[in-house]
């Protein structure tokens, strides 16, 4: 494994677009590491601070997790450095879609990610360059479909990302407009861990979970991870967190999830972050969902969790240890050696499956058969690990190795 990925890290990417704004000191990069069936597909991000190499182990990352999601495309990813806050985003977003639109109609799919909105952002700005959906690359690079028939599936996207749940399944409140895109991902790293426990033995009913992050994929996870009968005992957001030993009920959950002031978890026993930093990785718990940011999680706060009596780690960030390798560091693999750790690119490729799933012909537009369909593509990537190897340990080492295999 460790050499397929070595081979697979130092090789350079197809096409590097860089763009620099005429009217701010924003500066953007779209990376293709490959346009393997035509096309290459992943997200824009936004953040102050941001590098070529940080967009460039990203579309490595998106090129992985295609393997499970498909379509078999090749991976890439976008990223502005600027500061999300500042009130000329929005222009700053018009710009950067107007220079990477040729990409956009020709061989490369957009959407959502950090700090971008793929329905308030992404999907407007996208049609005022003249493209007709942000995904319109991948439908032409990879599928290549008549006119018709790609006008009918570009239709079936549309549709299908901003859906409006209608079912109290997978919706915490019928009240609000939920939508497809706000909560498939938290729901992905959920049921990857129910699926751990259905493929390699145990039940998820009782066990105690801590969520890292209470953004649209933390606390959709955790939502989820309650509704199947786990007990959430802590959850650590930026500001704060909260912590419930005997764990929040599933009613708690949802009331947490929708007192949410943004991204940000709201609560009236909020502890400080310093207090619930120190306290949370030496909770009891058998369940860790890392949904917050890349690269956070040291080998001490994973040390305490093991030693506490950790089982699973279902990752809703992309490479969530702080390690400075695009994927396996010291961190993650002395992670994946002692507990099980599903990898980042089966448990959240929620987001990455929706697309997939809305490219094809003719589907149901049903919230169960939308999610169900996720849920299925989680579940075959864990079978296909166990066939290999049905240890409890190295999860993700043999995950890499299978799919590397597909792509270097």
């Amino acid at each position: 494994m460790k050499e397929l990925l070595k081979r697979y890290e130092e090789k350079s990417p197809e096409i590097v677009f860089n763009w620099k704004d005429p009217e701010t000191d924003a500066e953007g990069w779209t990376v293709i590491n490959s346009l393997r069936g035509g096309a290459a597909g992943g997200g824009t991000r936004m953040r102050k601070g941001l590098d070529m190499n940080e967009v460039l182990s990203l579309a490595k990352t998106m090129e992985v997790k295609f393997t499970v999601s498909g379509p078999a495309i090749g991976g890439a990813k976008s990223g502005i450095n600027f500061d999300p806050s500042d009130p000329r985003k929005r222009g700053v977003l018009e710009r950067w879609y107007k220079a990477v639109s040729p990409l956009l109609k020709s061989y490369y799919g957009t959407g959502g990610d950090l700090n971008v909105d793929e329905i308030h952002e992404v999907i407007p700005i996208t049609e005022e360059s003249g493209v007709w959906h942000p995904q319109e690359g991948v439908f032409n690079g990879h599928f290549q479909p008549r006119e018709a028939d790609k006008i009918n599936r570009i239709g079936q996207l549309r549709l299908g990302v901003i859906k409006v749940l209608e079912s109290d399944n997978y919706s915490p409140s019928l009240k609000r407009k939920f939508t497809v895109a706000d909560m498939i991902t938290g729901y992905g790293v959920a049921e990857a861990v129910r699926h751990y426990y259905d493929v390699y033995g145990g039940s998820v009913e009782g066990k105690r979970a801590v969520v890292q992050g209470f953004g649209n994929v933390g606390s959709a996870a955790a939502f989820y991870l309650s509704q199947m009968g786990a007990k959430v005992v802590g959850i650590i957001d930026r500001v704060g967190g909260v912590i419930k030993e005997d764990g929040f009920s599933f009613e708690e959950i949802k009331e947490l999830f929708l007192r949410k002031d943004g991204n940000t978890l709201v609560a009236d026993n909020m502890i400080s972050f310093e207090e619930i930093n120190r306290r949370i990785w030496e909770l009891p718990t058998e369940i860790f969902a890392p949904c917050a940011a890349s690269r956070l999680i040291t080998k001490e706060q994973i040390s305490k969790m093991i030693d506490t009596g950790l089982e699973v780690i279902s990752c809703g960030a992309n490479v969530p240890f702080a390690d400075k390798e695009i994927f396996f560091g010291p961190i993650m693999e002395y992670t994946d050696e002692r507990v099980s750790l599903i990898p980042d690119f089966i448990s959240n490729c929620g987001m990455a499956r929706v697309f997939a799933y809305f490219m094809e012909r003719k589907v149901s537009m049903e919230d169960g058969a939308i999610f169900s369909d996720t849920s299925n593509r989680i579940r075959q990537a864990l079978q296909q690990t166990f066939k290999k190897s049905a240890s409890k340990t190295n999860i993700s080492s043999t995950a890499f190795e299978i799919a590397l295999k597909q792509l270097v």
